[in-house]
């Protein structure tokens, strides 16, 4: 077997992984739509559907890693294409992190149904909802056109999505203090918020791995980071 059929059959495999890693993609922006518009719409049969698709995402994600094993086994990669797959491995993870906490707010969304509406917060959720949903499309073109300024674009955005969750979280605060009443509510919108806000998190990684892709080389200068809250990111768990 020549080296140029060798590497064929390489490209050709990665092909298949990343095809993998844009569906898998997909799934997980289509899972954070439905997931908030369950929320606003106050829709439990739509959040159950979101928590059970989670596992489709999950097994994906064991596919391209399965995958992506063998091909670094079968096909005994030189350090760029190495680099390339190691990407794949991190993007994957990635999207599987960002699948879980859109499951999580899925959960949520069937106690906060039980409960009081907070006037306001549903659509301010949406909001920051949609604004780390534009960023998970655009990283994923990132990734696919292999382009620098996208990715970097989508890593200064992370700041917005810092600003949104801050402003909720001083306005759950507010709502807490005048009602107690309001407590448990604004407890489980806060912890719907601040998955939002890890999601951000985790498509900026995604973008930081392109931009390693690209140039070898991962972005110098730290992304402004906007969430000054004193809560642990892990609080209110994914899982």
């Amino acid at each position: 077997m020549n080296e140029h059929h060798i590497q064929s059959a390489f490209d050709r495999d990665l092909e298949d992984i990343q095809a993998m890693i844009m569906k898998m993609g997909g799934m997980v922006e289509a899972a954070i739509h439905d997931a908030t518009r369950s929320l606003v719409k106050r829709d439990e049969e739509l959040a159950a559907q979101v928590r059970a698709a989670d596992s489709q995402i999950d097994a994906l994600e064991e596919e391209i890693n399965e995958a992506a094993a063998r091909l670094i086994a079968l096909r005994a990669p030189a350090a760029s294409d190495l680099r390339t797959v190691l990407t794949v491995i991190k993007v994957s993870s990635n999207l599987e992190r960002c699948g879980d906490y859109a499951k999580n707010l899925a959960k949520r969304t069937s106690v906060l149904v039980q409960m009081n509406t907070i006037e306001g917060a549903a659509k301010s959720i949406r909001r920051m909802a949609r604004e780390v949903a534009g960023m998970l499309k655009d990283v994923l073109d990132a990734y696919v056109q292999r382009d620098v300024e996208l990715a970097e674009d989508v890593r200064m955005r992370d700041h917005e999505v810092d600003q949104m969750y801050n402003a909720l979280f001083r306005e759950f605060l507010t709502h807490m203090m005048e009602d107690p009443r309001n407590i448990t509510s604004c407890m489980h919108l806060h912890f719907i918020a601040k998955n939002i806000e890890r999601t951000g998190d985790h498509i900026t990684s995604i973008a930081e791995q392109v931009i390693y892709l690209v140039t070898g080389e991962y972005p110098e200068e730290s992304r402004p980071k906007g969430d000054r809250t004193s809560f642990d990111p892990k609080v209110g768990g994914s899982e």
